[in-house]
């Protein structure tokens, strides 16, 4: 009987001891009440505590923690139903805090965030939703660190999964890119067709331009041709003129009446315009169908130069 009551004492001795012993993992925190009063938190490692006048009222992680956030609809600025759905990263920073100041910390957190998850959709119209994905975050983030930090905790990132507007919402949008998209391949096709008639009508201009810069090189090449070879030809007129005056100046320089200057040029004058006639009707009698030749009926001409020649 006695060695009963020894073993039963040891069993109890020992349950008792193994009672009043608590480890705690790195990096979580516990918290100790004696008589239901806080009295001390316990970090990592082995601790004593004396049941049961102390309790473990408190125990949690102080590293980083995943919320996941359900899918809730939200509507926007623009009364667009969205449903919303996010992940949000917090971490415990006061134990104290987290467990004195807020009941059930978790589902508080959630509460909040899905309260300003709606509150920051309602801000955005349907098109904003869709682009200020970045902005929603960061308002989420502030606001919830306000009333976080008082509760002992930090919100250190909010991530927001997924922003998905209703099936007739969608239809519509498609509609509308749909046709966002036809209405810009036509305006970029006219735009096109514009620019290809503007440099067809410049092309058109600068060839119409290039081809009477050519006509009015050409003309004025010619121009200059004719003018220089009408300076040529009179050049060689007068060399003529001139050599047949000195002729006749010459054959008539032994006589009693030397010809003068000026009536030996109008000798060469005569000369040369009898000798071009003669030329002129040469060419005109050797064309194809020629039937008559005009010839002077007067001989004055070449009576006068030949007498100036004899004499």
């Amino acid at each position: 009987m006695k060695q009963r009551i020894t073993t039963a004492c040891a069993v109890g001795g020992i349950t008792c001891a193994a009672s009043c012993i608590k480890i705690i993992s790195t990096g979580d925190e516990c918290l100790v009440e004696r008589l239901g009063k806080f009295h001390r938190s316990l970090g990592p490692g082995l601790h004593l505590i004396f049941p049961p006048f102390e309790t473990i009222s408190f125990q949690d992680t102080l590293r980083e923690q995943v919320l996941e956030i359900n899918p809730q609809e939200c509507f926007t600025a623009d009364n667009a139903p969205l449903t919303a759905d996010a992940i949000v990263y917090m971490r415990i920073t006061n134990m104290k805090d987290a467990c004195y100041k807020v009941f059930n910390l978790r589902n508080a957190v959630m509460n909040l965030c899905l309260t300003h998850i709606r509150e920051g959709v309602g801000r955005l119209t349907l098109e904003d939703s869709f682009s200020s994905r970045g902005e929603l975050k960061r308002s989420l983030l502030t606001s919830l660190n306000q009333v976080c930090h008082e509760w002992g905790v930090e919100i250190t990132r909010v991530e927001i999964q997924s922003l998905q507007p209703s099936p007739e919402i969608m239809r519509a949008l498609e509609s509308q890119i749909s046709a966002e998209r036809k209405k810009r391949a036509t305006i970029l096709t006219s735009e096109g067709e514009k620019t290809k008639l503007i440099n067809e009508a410049e092309g058109r201009a600068a060839s119409v331009l290039r081809s009477s810069e050519a006509e009015k090189q050409s003309i004025i090449l010619a121009s200059q041709a004719e003018a220089e070879r009408q300076r040529l030809e009179a050049m060689g007129i007068q060399l003529a003129l001139q050599t047949l005056a000195r002729t006749i100046m010459k054959f008539d320089g032994d006589s009693k009446n030397p010809t003068s200057a000026a009536d030996a040029m109008q000798g060469a004058i005569e000369f040369l315009g009898m000798v071009r006639h003669l030329e002129t009707q040469s060419k005109f009698s050797q064309a194809e169908g020629a039937k008559y030749l005009i010839l002077p009926t007067s001989h004055e001409g070449l009576n006068g130069l030949k007498q100036k020649f004899l004499n």
